[in-house]
């Protein structure tokens, strides 16, 4: 306590009397700095309470601030403002000033109005349009005045913007910012219906025109907002996001009415649409590529200006320019992707168009003289150089002994005409088999066989198979009788015509090989023979290694090479046994230069002039253990005199073999005078950081392919006058950004251009078979992808029928220089669209299956090849259409194309996806795409932020796209944040699917039809109870699958799921088993669990949840039970519940129909079922109906009702009301469309009179449990009516809904504000009206909130064909909820506020302090005693037990004697202040020491001593402790001198004893 009674001390001496002295000691006051801290740390405490910000709240001082500052947003309007202001005065000027003469269009007649109309509401809708009508006579108006004062020019400028704005202005203007609704104060909110997409009511919406093509932009979560359109016929294909723009392009001729041909561009943070300058693509723009770091924009596609095929952008420039290779022409003249290689070093083309490279010319050279002539040779085969071969490499198998035939190596290079020693025999009468093995790899086209023609031997027929495949080869030879071009396999013919003296028999394509096996099959005689064998090269060769450089047969001289620096001999194990692989390697210093380095030349020897691809082969640095010392080479070609050479930079880091293309183009033949050389040595800038501070080159061979001869000139001599044409490829062009040169890609490129990924081209052309196999297909290269690896992957429309990928089609891979087949022969389709996600190649087109159809008909327009794994497999089973586009996104695959619906692996399922849908990489399934369109879509495209873009021909749009469900939460500035179900849900697909550009027509007739609902069949059923006369209830929208009609929130263990019902289908993850009718929701993972056991068959349209059973309703039947509108279903241990739940009957000729399942707090035992039904097992109970859940008995409430019951809700406290909604009458045949239903009373009443509804009654709400405050709602003579009940009187509200408006739900929800209207609805909360809503505003919407005089539309939904969706239900998890909003006072008078308790707390503490004092001093009286007897101990204690107590605690604090010394002078008041730190001091009552520094006597050491009584001591006083003489004491402080405190060791007790007793 602060403050204490004064501690009166008495002192007396046992051994003499002395005048009583009395001195009060008062506690500490509150003028110390303890006390003084104490306040300070309170005020403290209280100030961070109260201004200690909440989660996600600022801190108060910021909101005090800003309480006097003008908001950010405020200046940013201004801002915003201003800058539309001047851009739009700039645009006028610019406008006006370059306007140019249009043809005439003069806006005369009002018709114009009756071609557009607002919110997709149809034409011939009742709209008011007093709003604009001013406006528009007004723009007539000046329309006709400008006629006669301005230019020609200005004048169609002006009634174009007229013409273009009129539409728009038929929108009525509504508020700005919708309601802000408070859903998290309901706790979890859900929001279910029969739509595909849906969004917040905006009142500039404009209706889609599936014939123009509209941009949209699409976020995160994947909502979609429009951006702009094109004009009527309008085609968005391509675009790319630079900087803070997103250029796309297509063909078009303006965009949201700007001009803009063909290309435009889109900025963000303007919200605007440009057109890029003039003179731009007068053609179709197929194809748009972002250049950040040449800051350009290349497009492509079938134009023929600025340039053919190719324009280019500049940003800075801001022109349009020719590239630099100048344009492509050949076969269709168009580009259609342009991409960059892994490393972003060059530029890929694809498309329909043919590349040349170098140009026709003449070449004179001298051909090699010792070649023998041949009918059964070409001047192709002729110009190969065998490849070199000795004895031990050859062996023939039987071999006969005739002397001079016997030894095969007599055939390998003969030098004399046939006869013993150039000649070989087999054994006589049989077969014999020759094998060539050379234990290297070496590139063969061929081999050429002479036969023998001894008597009685010679060969007739052979085959040839391959080492190490071991595979019988095709060969291709010409007949030497007739000249024309055969083919053989198994056998072969060998002419036995002496006059032809060898043949020459080819591969279709070279093959790199270790050697083949020849075996002699037919013979003549006695057995077969040969006179010569050679295995021919692809053109020629040169190796690192001299011993594999062997003089060719023919051959002057053999090819050869020369080094600088040092070089090693290095071998890898090839993993074929018998086979390595010997190359040379040079090690060199990091930071070597290219000038100082080692170098390395091949000087191949070539045979004849022709065209000639060059090949460096690179061993892979696996199988030699040196990829970290990899590095980069120079490569640099002389192919001849006068001809260019060809230099290029080379990575040897590849992991595996890789054939390079270093140059492709005409080479001169070996002469004296002229050798072709390769020279190899360090790049100028080296990749890679070296090992160990070395860089390693490696040296393998070069391969020259001869792809043409044209051997047309005359012979004089030795001398053959060649031409040579420039080479050829399609469809394929590679365009290195280093390359600076300049050309005229139209005509030719020149050699110099060629990189080693060209030879795509010329491989494609030559396997499509030329020029002629360009027609009549329009074959094309659609979509190139590079893979890290290296390998090229393409697609597109083209098959193969020759060369190393013969039998090919529509999608190949080019890796280590040649074209290689993926599996199964490719695709069955065409292919549009290629993506790579590290090893995962996504494919998209037309496209069914493979080429050989091994996956049944599972790649339905999207494919995707494992490159690790070489194997193709599905996604899930593709779509129903075409896909035109693929985009990564956020691990996401976009697809966008031609389809309605997603495939899916089971019979009968698909999901509803208007032209766009998304598939999850990471769970391998087909999710939510965000957004929703009904449409063809072309455009996929990533933007520079968070952003995608995508675009396409769409009849219909919305932001958000669910399939009938929605979450609901609070979002910022008063927009709700909508969270569309993760996981698609479908329908059953045993009808045809509908076709996009049936759907497309659907929507535009639309606008055609009398009523917008006229596809909308009924929600209910009608039916009636027999013998009444009671109207059926209403029509109302069907719910067409996939649709979600209720639902209910579910605590399963620690989490909240959501469980719904509807109209749907869906296939669960990991699961083959379709589920219908019912899903569990999990919206933290985004997947949706079906019921386990019998599915429901129908649909259902009520669900409650209690505790831990799902009791389901609707119109349906489960196989196997008698099950009928109602199941229940045990959550806990996932099994049905239906063991002894007796069937609910319909009236009859009607089905049952359940619409309502609820549960009373005043019947806690029962569940409340209503809907359309008879009876319910025996028990008859029309429409209403109460199941003992324990017993699952039915009872029916009170006597019972008749008819129909559409809704149900609850009113008290206790939800004691019932009121029942829909077409009904009591038991007495009282008819009244709302009854309540007293669970006190167990009575039925009508609400109302029978008059006072117009009809029956769809929807029902009870105002915050008040009974007299409930609305209505339902339709009467076809119109719809909203009616309130104030306990008295059903009283009719106004609204806007017209037409065939079906209201599904009335639900109150709270308000984060409050509303201005003055109707029955209290300010601070809203009515939701839901369903299929026809607003005669504002047109079609699914939800709206009423505030009891406004209807104001808040959601509009859309089916999958692009029509109008609706609402069914809004449910939330809490089951009450306030709706009474929290006021917070301002920041500067909540401190004030504070600041004053704070104070009058501490106040408050002081006083208290100080009254107690004060009363503790008045009772306190000061009292004098003399005493005679000195002895008398009884006199000479503690007067009480709190004046010991209280100098007990002071000795437990300071570790000093509980009383002063008073046995020397009475004035000596220093001493005894010295001794008492407590005692007050001379001037006041205060102590001098506070007691944090008292609290240091706590650690003192504590002493104590043995003692014995002297005498017996009583000790009857209080805090005495009685003695015995002679008693053993333990004395526990005697700083005292008259009294000492002890404790008896015998007994334990403690206590104050005399002094003087002691000893």
């Amino acid at each position: 306590m602060p403050t204490s009674t004064p501690t009166k001390v008495i002192l007396r001496s046992p051994l003499s009397v002395e005048c009583l002295r009395i001195q009060a000691v008062f506690p500490k006051g509150f003028a110390t700095p303890f006390w003084r801290n104490v306040v300070l740390a309170g005020l403290g405490v209280a100030a961070f309470y109260k201004w200690a910000p909440a989660p996600g709240e600022d801190v108060y001082l910021t909101r005090w601030i800003a309480m006097y500052t003008k908001p950010e947003e405020y200046w940013l309007n201004i801002n915003a403002t201003h800058t539309a202001l001047s851009q739009e005065s700039s645009d006028q000027s610019l406008l006006f000033r370059d306007a140019k003469q249009p043809a005439v269009h003069r806006l005369r007649y009002p018709q114009r109005f009756e071609q557009h109309s607002p919110f997709l509401a149809p034409v011939g809708l009742t709209v008011s349009t007093r709003d604009v009508e001013s406006h528009v006579a007004s723009l007539i108006q000046i329309s006709f005045v400008l006629d006669d004062r301005l230019s020609f020019s200005l004048q169609s400028f002006i009634h174009e913007m007229i013409s273009f704005s009129l539409p728009f202005l038929l929108i009525p203007l509504v508020a700005a910012a919708l309601p802000n609704v408070d859903f998290d104060r309901m706790g979890n909110v859900a929001l279910v219906g029969a739509f595909a997409g849906l969004d917040l009511f905006q009142n500039n919406s404009v209706a889609f025109d599936a014939a123009s093509s509209t941009l949209f932009s699409r976020d995160a979560d994947g909502a979609l907002t429009r951006i702009a359109s094109t004009n009527t016929g309008g085609r968005i294909l391509a675009g790319c996001a630079l900087s803070d723009s997103f250029y796309f392009a297509g063909l078009f001729t303006s965009i949201n009415g700007v001009p803009a041909v063909n290309v435009a561009s889109y900025t963000p943070s303007s919200n605007t649409v440009a057109a890029l300058g003039s003179n731009g693509p007068n053609g179709e723009v197929d194809t748009v590529f972002c250049d950040a770091t040449g800051k350009k924009v290349w497009v492509g596609g079938g134009f023929s200006s600025p340039a053919s095929a190719v324009a280019v952008w500049d940003l800075d420039s801001r022109t349009w320019q020719q590239p630099p290779f100048g344009g492509l022409a050949g076969a269709q003249a168009k580009v259609v992707s342009i991409t960059t290689n892994s490393s972003d070093d060059s530029l890929f083309f694809a498309g329909s168009f043919v590349t040349r490279f170098g140009s026709s010319r003449v070449l004179n050279g001298t051909n090699n003289p010792n070649i023998p002539a041949s009918s059964g040779a070409t001047p192709f085969s002729s110009s190969l150089v065998p490849i070199p071969l000795s004895a031990p490499q050859i062996q023939g198998s039987p071999s006969s002994s005739t002397s001079g035939f016997s030894d095969i190596s007599n055939i390998l290079c003969p030098s004399e005409p046939e006869g013993p020693g150039n000649s070989w025999f087999a054994a006589d009468g049989s077969e014999a088999v020759i094998t060539v093995r050379t234990f290297a790899f070496m590139s063969v086209s061929g081999l050429r066989l002479g036969n023998t023609f001894q008597s009685d031997h010679g060969t007739t027929s052979f085959s040839v198979t391959t080492i190490p495949d071991n595979g019988i080869q095709n060969l291709q030879f010409v007949d030497p009788i007739t000249g024309e071009n055969r083919t053989c396999s198994n056998p072969c013919p060998l002419s036995t015509d002496s006059s032809v003296l060898y043949q020459d028999f080819l591969f279709p394509n070279p093959l790199a090989i270790t050697g083949v096996q020849i075996k002699l099959s037919g013979f003549t005689g006695s057995s077969a023979g040969l006179h010569m064998l050679q295995l021919l090269s692809s053109g020629a060769f040169a190796s690192s290694v001299d011993d594999n450089n062997g003089i060719s047969c023919f051959a002057p001289n053999p090819s050869n090479t020369t080094r600088t620096g040092s070089w090693a001999a290095k071998v890898a194990n090839t993993g074929i046994a018998g086979t390595v692989q010997t190359v040379l390697v040079s090690s060199v210093p990091v930071g070597t230069s290219a000038s100082s380095g080692p170098s390395f030349t091949w000087v191949p020897y070539v045979s004849a002039a022709g065209n000639y691809d060059i090949y460096l082969l690179v061993p892979g640095c696996t199988n030699f253990q040196d990829c970290a010392e990899r590095t980069s080479v120079k490569v640099v070609v002389f192919p001849g005199e006068d001809l260019p050479p060809n230099v290029m930079t080379i990575s040897q880091q590849n992991t595996d073999d890789a054939s390079v293309l270093i140059y492709s183009g005409p080479i001169l033949p070996s002469s004296p005078d002229f050798v072709t050389t390769i020279t190899m040595s360090l790049a100028d800038d080296p990749t890679g950081n070296g090992q160990g501070g070395r860089f390693e080159i490696v040296a393998d061979r070069v391969q020259l392919t001869l792809r043409s001869a044209n051997i047309d000139g005359t012979s004089s001599g030795n001398t053959t006058s060649t031409t040579v044409g420039g080479q050829r490829g399609f469809g394929f062009l590679e365009w290195p950004r280093s390359l600076s040169i300049s050309a005229d890609g139209t005509s030719s490129l020149p050699n110099s251009s060629i990189t080693a990924h060209d030879a795509l081209g010329f491989e494609v052309l030559n396997g499509i078979g030329g020029l002629a196999g360009l027609t009549p297909a329009p074959t094309s290269i659609s979509a190139v992808a590079h893979h890290s690896s290296g390998t090229i992957f393409f697609g597109g429309n083209f098959t193969l029928t020759a060369g190393s990928a013969s039998g090919a089609s529509n999608i190949l891979a080019f890796r280590n220089g040649a074209l290689s087949v993926l599996p199964d022969g490719g695709l069955n389709g065409v292919v549009t669209s290629l993506v790579l996600d590290g090893d995962l190649l996504f494919v998209g087109g037309s496209f069914r299956d493979t080429r050989s159809g091994t996956t049944g008909g599972r790649l339905r327009g999207l494919a995707l090849y494992d490159v690790a794994k070489n194997t193709w497999s599905a996604l899930g089973a593709g779509v129903n259409g075409d896909v035109s586009a693929l985009g990564l996104f956020g691990g996401r695959l976009q697809v966008v194309g031609s389809f309605t619906q997603i495939e899916s692996l089971q019979s009968g399922l698909g999901i509803n996806a208007g032209g766009l849908a998304t598939w999850d990489i990471n769970s391998a399934r087909w999710v939510n795409s965000g957004g929703f369109t009904a449409g063809r879509m072309t455009l996929v495209a990533n933007g520079t932020s968070s952003l995608q873009y995508v675009a396409g021909n769409v009849g219909a749009s919305r932001k958000f796209g669910a399939s009938g469900m929605i979450m609901l939460q609070n979002g910022e500035d008063g927009v709700p944040r909508v969270s569309p179900i993760a996981t698609d849900l479908g329908q059953s697909t045993t009808g045809s699917a509908a076709s996009v550009a049936s759907a497309v027509s659907n929507r535009r007739r639309l606008h055609a039809r009398t009523t917008p609902w006229s596809h909308i069949g009924r929600l209910f059923a009608r039916q009636t109870s027999s013998g009444s006369s009671l109207v059926p209830l209403p029509a109302a929208p069907e719910a067409p699958a996939p649709a979600v009609l209720a639902g209910s929130f579910w605590e399963n263990g620690d989490k909240e799921v959501t469980v719904v019902g509807g109209n749907f289908t869906f296939v669960q993850s990991g699961s083959e088993t379709l589920s219908q009718g019912v899903a569990i929701y999990d919206p933290e993972s985004g997947s949706l669990t079906g019921l386990t056991g019998t599915q429901l068959d129908g649909t259902v349209r009520a669900i409650l949840i209690d505790g831990d059973k799902l009791y389901v309703g609707g119109q349906f039947t489960m196989s196997g039970s008698n099950v009928n509108a109602l199941a229940v279903y045990d959550l806990a241990n996932n099994q049905w519940d239906i063991n002894g739940l007796q069937p609910l009957q319909g009236a009859s000729g009607s089905a049952a129909v359940v619409r309502s399942i609820t549960k009373s707090s005043s019947s806690s035992a029962n569940i409340i079922v209503a809907g359309s039904f008879a009876q319910a097992g025996s028990l008859r109970c029309p429409g209403i109906c109460a199941l003992d859940i324990n017993s699952k008995q039915w009872n029916n409430l009170g006597s019972g009702v008749q008819g129909e019951v559409a809704s149900i809700v609850y009113a008290g406290d206790s939800q004691d009301i019932l009121f029942a909604g829909g077409s009904l009458a009591l038991s007495d045949n009282t008819p009244g469309n709302v009854l309540q239903y007293a669970f006190n009373t167990s009575s039925w009443t009508v609400v109302g009179s029978a008059s006072g509804l117009p009809g029956p009654v769809t929807a029902i709400e009870v105002n915050d449990r008040n009974a007299s405050s409930v609305f209505a709602a339902g339709q009467a003579d076809g119109a719809p009516f909203l009616s309130y009940w104030d306990g008295q009187n059903w009283s009719a509200l106004d609204s806007t809904l017209t037409g065939s408006t079906t209201i599904a739900q009335l639900a109150m929800v709270p308000l984060q504000d409050t509303h201005s209207g003055q109707g029955v609805i209290q300010p601070d909360r809203m009515l939701m009206v839901s369903g299929s809503l026809v607003d005669r505003t504002f047109g079609n919407v699914s939800s709206a909130l009423y505030d009891g005089q406004t209807i104001i539309p808040y959601i509009v939904a859309s089916s999958p064909t692009g029509s109008s969706g609706s609402v069914s239900s809004l449910f939330r998890s809490f089951a009450t909820f306030s709706f009474q909003q929290r006021r917070f006072l301002a920041v500067g008078v909540v401190i004030l506020i504070s600041i004053a308790i704070a104070a009058g707390v501490v106040f408050l503490i002081a006083l208290i302090g100080i009254l107690w004092t004060l009363f503790s001093r008045k009772d306190d009286k000061l009292k004098y005693e003399a005493e005679e007897e000195e002895d008398d101990s009884t006199h000479r204690r503690p007067s009480s037990l709190l004046e010991h107590i209280n100098a007990a605690t002071r000795t437990t604090i300071l570790g000093s004697s509980p009383y002063q010394d008073y046995s020397g002078e009475k004035d000596d008041d220093k001493a005894r202040s010295e001794q008492d730190p407590f005692g007050a001091d001379a001037s006041n009552f205060a102590r001098a020491e506070t007691p944090s520094d008292a609290m240091g006597g706590i650690l003192q050491e504590e002493t104590s001593r043995p003692a014995h009584a002297r005498y017996s001591f009583d000790g009857t006083g209080e805090g005495e402790l009685p003695i015995s003489a002679g008693a053993e004491l333990e004395v526990l402080d005697d700083r005292d001198p008259a009294w000492w405190y002890a404790r008896d060791l015998k007994t334990g007790r403690e206590g104050v004893v005399p002094a003087a007793y002691l000893y």
